[in-house]
């Protein structure tokens, strides 16, 4: 084992003499037993700590999106969690994490820094009991044009920590929407409202957690009008929660 381990330290050693491998956030050279960032960034990522925290703003931000749009008068839903791996912001090297996954097919990324939201959920009392992953769709052309969906890329690496199933089965999204980027924030609400199904058929009986995953979190207008169409087929007492790898802070 140890032998194999130095043979691929050393093969890792000549590739980047050929094709040096960057760090995502700064760009410098990684060393050998560094991936995809470099432990001085590693060391700064700015993590949000939310997976511990029941209340926290982004999952406030979140409950108080659910609580406008349904009133007072609505019947008692579950308190939604919501958290992730760290705070996004533009200006920065930090946001290249989601940027590379979302816009540059960087899928190895992708995963690596869902691997770490995924062992962090895996040790909290908040997610641990979480039986369903259900990431935010993307309409079949936009999906078809990218070849993935980064949602699910992230999914499926938190479902390996949490060894629970990711449905793709139970949200689509019927109509292409505009991409988000530089909308104002009741731009976004519109463009985003209504745009998600439940699938006819989606077995959701059983179920107690489930847990919305998306890339980053900005205004919640996303996950939002996914948790409507979910709470239409899921009683209250089902408790709806949210996980991406990046969150927009205030």
């Amino acid at each position: 084992m140890e032998l194999l381990s130095s043979a691929r330290a050393y093969s890792r050693a000549v590739l980047d003499l050929v094709m040096p491998r960057r760090c995502i956030v700064c760009h410098t050279s990684l060393g050998i037993h560094e991936e995809h960032i470099c432990l001085h960034c590693l060391a700064d990522l700015p993590r949000t700590h939310f997976s511990i925290c029941s209340r926290n703003q982004m999952a406030d931000r979140f409950n108080d999106l659910i609580r406008t749009f349904e009133g007072e008068t609505a019947p008692f839903s579950e308190y939604s969690y919501a958290t992730a791996l760290f705070f996004y912001r533009s200006s920065t090297g930090y946001s290249l994490i989601t940027q590379r996954l979302k816009y540059h097919s960087d899928l190895s990324a992708g995963r690596y820094f869902a691997a770490m939201l995924g062992k962090e959920l895996a040790g909290s009392p908040l997610f641990r009991d979480a039986d369903a992953l259900i990431p935010v769709p993307l309409h079949w052309s936009r999906k078809w044009s990218r070849g993935y969906n980064q949602a699910e890329v992230i999914a499926d690496e938190l479902s390996r920590w949490l060894r629970v199933p990711v449905r793709n089965d139970v949200l689509y999204r019927p109509r292409r929407t505009k991409t988000q980027t530089r909308m104002k924030v009741t731009d976004k609400e519109a463009n985003v409202r209504g745009a998600f199904r439940v699938r006819k058929g989606a077995c959701l009986s059983g179920l107690s957690h489930v847990v919305i995953v998306d890339d980053v979190f900005t205004t919640g207008a996303t996950v939002h009008s996914c948790y409507l169409a979910l709470r239409e087929v899921l009683p209250p007492e089902v408790r709806i929660s949210v996980a991406t790898l990046g969150c927009v802070g205030q």
